[in-house]
C-alpha cells in the first residue's frame, strides 16, 4: 500500500509538472490580450481592429459587431430565420443566462478597451503619435457603437481592475465623451513629429487603412458626423454640425473604412459571414433575406413601386424562378412556395444549412475574402442628404442623395462583382437608367425622408446592421414624416400579436441589455437602479432617439 501511495504521489507530481510546463507553453504562445505584457504596438493594433467586425483568436477572445448583427439584422428585417417562431425575429431580447447580444459590450470592454488604453499609453511613451491617434479614433467609434446598442454604460469607472462593482453613466455623457475623444484623436493624428511614421503605422494597419493618417482623420470625422446625426429628434439637433463633419469625412469609396482579410485558412483571417467561418448557419444563424429587402429591390415596395433595382443580384439572392422573394419575420418558409424560396447567402438551396466547402457561389459580404465596410462614403452622403433636407435645402439634399446611391453602385461594381451571373452584372448604363427613374430620384421638391432613409437602408445592407438599427429607432420603425401619408420606412410591418415576443408587452425592441456574464453576476444593485432587471428592459427607448 505504501508503495502504491508513493507511486501515486510521484505520478501526481509528474502530472503537475507536465501541466505547469504545458501551461507555460500556452501562456507563451497565447498571452492574455488584456495582460500587462508589453508588446510592440505594431502587433497589438491588428487584433484591436479585428474587433470592429468579429475577432477570432486562439486565446479565446471572440468579440465584435457582426455576431450581434446576426440578431439585430432580424429586428430591422435585413434577414429572418429560415424556420418559424425565432425569438429575435419576434424582436425579443436575450433571456435567462444568455450572452447573446453581448458581443459589442465585450468588444468595447475586453476586446478593444484595455488594449486601446495600453496602445495609447505605450504609444505616448514611444512618441508614436499616429498610433496614439488611431487608438483614440477606435475608442471613439467603440464607445459610440456600444452606447447606441445598450444605452447607459460604465464610462467613468471603466477599466479599474481594483473594483468589483461599477456605476453606469447616462448616454448624454457618453456622447460628449465620444466627441472629446474624436478631437483628441485629430490632434494626435495631425502630429507627424518624433516617431510617427506612415510605413511603421502600416505594419499594424495593413488590413484597414494601410497607415494612411489622412484617411484615419476622415474616419474620425465620420464618427463625429454620426454622433450629431443620431440626435435628429432633439430640439438641439444641429444640421450644420452634421454637414460640417460629413464634408470633412469619407466622400470617396477610396476612403471607405474597410476591413480586409488575408483569408489564409485560419478563422480570424476570413470574413465572419463567409462559409469558412460558417456563422450564417451557426447557433443563431440560419439567416435568409427578408421579404422587406426583397420587396424594396423587386419593385413591390410602395415607395419604389414597379422599379427593379439592379443591385439585387449583388446583395441578395434570386430563387429558382429567377425572382427575388424573402421571408417574413417569424414565418420561415411559410407563405413561400418552393420555387419562390430564395437561395441561401452562399448560393445553396433555401433549406440547406450546412456551409459549403467552397465560397465559389457566394456573393457580396458572404465570401471568405470579401471586404467588410465599417463606414462607407455612401453612408456619409445619405447623412448629408438628411441634414440638408432637415435644414430645408432640398436641392443640396437631392444632390447628396443621388451621390449616395451612385457611390453604392460604384462600391458594389468595384468590390463585389464576383459570382454575380453575367446577365445581371451591373454597368454604368444600368446605374444611370436606375438613377434616371423619377420614382427613385425625384425632383428636389418631391424628395422625402422616406427616399433618403430607404436608399440608405439598401446601401448599408448586411455590413452596417447596427447603424441601420440606429436609423430605424430614430424613426421609431413606423414614423410618418409630417405632410406625408406613407411611413418613412414604407411598408415596414412590426411583429404583433403572437409574432411579437411575449416579454415585450406589446412594444418593439429599442436596446440590448448589458452583457450577462460581466454584469448580471455581480452588478445587480446598479442594474436594478437603471431598470435592467425588468423582463421588458430591451423595449425601453434610448436617450438618443427621444425628443
Amino acid at each position: 500500500m505504501q508503495k502504491n501511495r508513493s507511486l501515486k504521489v510521484i505520478g501526481l507530481l509528474v502530472f503537475a509538472v507536465s501541466v505547469l510546463a504545458c501551461q507555460k507553453k500556452l501562456d507563451e504562445a497565447f498571452t492574455n490580450p488584456n495582460a500587462s505584457v508589453r508588446v510592440p504596438l505594431e502587433s497589438l493594433l491588428p487584433g484591436i481592429i479585428s474587433n470592429m467586425g468579429y475577432n477570432s483568436t486562439a486565446a479565446g477572445s471572440a468579440y465584435g459587431t457582426q455576431a450581434d448583427g446576426l440578431l439585430v439584422g432580424r429586428y430591422i428585417q435585413y434577414w429572418g430565420t429560415n424556420t418559424s417562431g425565432n425569438q429575435f425575429d419576434q424582436m425579443g431580447g436575450a433571456t435567462a443566462g444568455s450572452d447573446l447580444l453581448g458581443n459589442v459590450w465585450a468588444m468595447n470592454y475586453y476586446g478593444m478597451g484595455t488594449n486601446l488604453k495600453r496602445m495609447i499609453e505605450w504609444g505616448t511613451e514611444e512618441k508614436k503619435w499616429d498610433y496614439v491617434g488611431v487608438g483614440y479614433a477606435l475608442a471613439a467609434w467603440s464607445w459610440l457603437t456600444t452606447t447606441d446598442m445598450h444605452g447607459e454604460l460604465i464610462l467613468r469607472e471603466a477599466f479599474r481592475p481594483d473594483q468589483l462593482v461599477f456605476n453606469y453613466d447616462e448616454q448624454p455623457l457618453v456622447y460628449d465623451t465620444v466627441r472629446q475623444i474624436c478631437r483628441t484623436a485629430i490632434n494626435f493624428l495631425n502630429n507627424r513629429n518624433d516617431s510617427a511614421n506612415t510605413a511603421n503605422l502600416a505594419k499594424g494597419d495593413a488590413f484597414f487603412y494601410n497607415g494612411d493618417v489622412e484617411k484615419w482623420k476622415k474616419f474620425v470625422y465620420a464618427v463625429m458626423a454620426r454622433s450629431y446625426n443620431h440626435l435628429s429628434n432633439k430640439a438641439a439637433y444641429n444640421a450644420d454640425s452634421v454637414i460640417f463633419y460629413c464634408n470633412l469625412s469619407i466622400n470617396s469609396n477610396t476612403d471607405n473604412a474597410t476591413m480586409r482579410f488575408a483569408n489564409t485558412g485560419v478563422g480570424g483571417t476570413a470574413n465572419f459571414f463567409g462559409p469558412f467561418r460558417a456563422n450564417a448557419t451557426h447557433n443563431t444563424g440560419l439567416i435568409r433575406q427578408s421579404a422587406y429587402i426583397a420587396n424594396l429591390m423587386n419593385g413591390t415596395n410602395s415607395r419604389f413601386s414597379g422599379v427593379t433595382d439592379p443591385r439585387a443580384a449583388y446583395i441578395i439572392r434570386e430563387n429558382t424562378n429567377g425572382t427575388y422573394r424573402g421571408v417574413r419575420p417569424t414565418a420561415g418558409a411559410i407563405g413561400l412556395v418552393l420555387a419562390d424560396q430564395p437561395a441561401n447567402f452562399w448560393g445553396g438551396l433555401f433549406a440547406t444549412t450546412a456551409a459549403p466547402t467552397s465560397d465559389a457561389d457566394a456573393r457580396y459580404i458572404f465570401k471568405n475574402n470579401s471586404p467588410l465596410p465599417i463606414i462607407s462614403a455612401s453612408e456619409i452622403k445619405f447623412m448629408l442628404a438628411e441634414a440638408q433636407y432637415r435644414k430645408g435645402n432640398k436641392s443640396a439634399a437631392l444632390a447628396a442623395y443621388r451621390d449616395g446611391i451612385s457611390l453604392n453602385f460604384e462600391m458594389l461594381i468595384n468590390e463585389y462583382g464576383s459570382s454575380v451571373p453575367a446577365p445581371r452584372v451591373m454597368t454604368t448604363a444600368s446605374r444611370d437608367t436606375y438613377l434616371a427613374n423619377a420614382l427613385v430620384v425625384p425632383t428636389a421638391s418631391n424628395l422625402t425622408l422616406s427616399h433618403i432613409m430607404l436608399q440608405k437602408y439598401i446601401a448599408l445592407y448586411g455590413y452596417n446592421v447596427l447603424e441601420t438599427w440606429v436609423d430605424m429607432r430614430r424613426f421609431h420603425y413606423t414614423d410618418i414624416e409630417a405632410g406625408q401619408t406613407v411611413a418613412v420606412y414604407a411598408d415596414f410591418v412590426l411583429p404583433s400579436g403572437a409574432d411579437l415576443f411575449t416579454n415585450n408587452n406589446g412594444k418593439p425592441v429599442y436596446r440590448a441589455r448589458p452583457r450577462f456574464n460581466s454584469e448580471y453576476l455581480y452588478n445587480i444593485k446598479e442594474l436594478t437602479r437603471i431598470g435592467a432587471m425588468a423582463l421588458d428592459y430591451h423595449t425601453q427607448e434610448l436617450w438618443f432617439s427621444k425628443p
